[in-house]
């Protein structure tokens, strides 16, 4: 059995010319990367990315990272807008953060998972992987109280000059979301898509029924991708790609990856440099074998 390193950002790929912002926090070090004008795509000190939209009069932060940072005070080193904070999804990386505000919105079938990626346990799971990497938690980073999301819709936001589409796509839970803008062909893809996907948590759809959410993403006219576990900007034949090569022989032949047992875990290459990781007893391909 394959033991699989749970490492982000080892996917190689090209990417366009950015512009980039790297000036340390006097806590921990948070940056940003500008792919477009008014875009921009923050890395929080434990490396994942939330992505803040500035519009004329909105602005829109889509996730908030692990929140070891006070992430509403850098937000607003970069914008003095009406603020409106989304989470893709409840997991821990993504939410966590949200604690730095006073109110949020995520979609509601990831309302229950919630307390659990956000609660004593999980941030001190966070807390002592920073120590890890030598980074240091707030004081009050394990009793620090976090608003209860606000239920999300499916709607289309004008923040002035700047639209951000919110769209509704379950897969890598219930309910993960992607927000598509207009103006740049862009789509933020959450969790739903990363060059390496992870469907493997007990909260995840099934692979087929995943893929017939995000394939659907695909009659959107975008040409680019931003994603929540890199800083580049990919083109959209790079999801389709993905998408093309998870066939039932993909899926079928994909190879045990030792995660989290009893989760039957496997590894599927769709294509060069991506990986898909999903359980396997949640395929319909397993349950057809099953009655076979």
């Amino acid at each position: 059995m394959l033991k699989l390193a749970l490492k982000k950002g080892n996917c190689p790929c090209a990417v366009e010319q950015c512009t980039r912002n790297r000036e340390a926090l006097p806590m921990n070090a948070m940056s940003y990367t500008q792919h477009f004008p008014h875009v921009f795509h923050i890395r929080d000190s434990m490396g994942v990315y939330m992505t803040l939209l500035t519009g004329e009069r909105e602005a829109l932060l889509v996730d908030t990272g692990y929140g070891l940072e006070d992430v509403q005070k850098y937000v607003r080193t970069l914008t003095d807008k009406p603020l409106r904070v989304l989470l893709t999804h409840a997991h821990h990386d993504h939410a966590l953060g949200s604690m730095w505000f006073e109110e949020s919105c995520m979609f509601a079938s990831d309302l229950p998972y919630f307390p659990v990626y956000t609660g004593a346990q999980q941030r001190e799971t966070v807390k002592t992987q920073a120590a890890g990497k030598g980074l240091c938690a707030p004081a009050d980073f394990i009793t620090r109280p976090i608003p209860t999301p606000q239920s999300a819709k499916e709607e289309t936001l004008d923040l002035g000059g700047l639209t951000a589409q919110i769209l509704p796509c379950p897969g890598h839970t219930p309910g993960s979301c992607v927000v598509y803008v207009h103006e740049y062909r862009l789509l933020l893809s959450g969790d739903d898509w990363n060059p390496c996907t992870w469907l493997f948590f007990p909260e995840a759809l099934g692979a087929e029924e995943y893929l017939a959410n995000v394939r659907a993403l695909l009659q959107l006219p975008f040409t680019h991708v931003l994603c929540s576990h890199r800083e580049l900007l990919y083109p959209r034949n790079m999801m389709e790609a993905f998408l093309s090569g998870i066939t039932e022989d993909a899926l079928r032949n994909a190879r045990p990856v030792s995660l989290r047992p009893p989760i039957d875990s496997r590894e599927a290459v769709p294509a060069p440099d991506q990986q898909f990781v999903f359980d396997y007893q949640k395929t319909a391909l397993f349950h057809k074998e099953e009655r076979q």
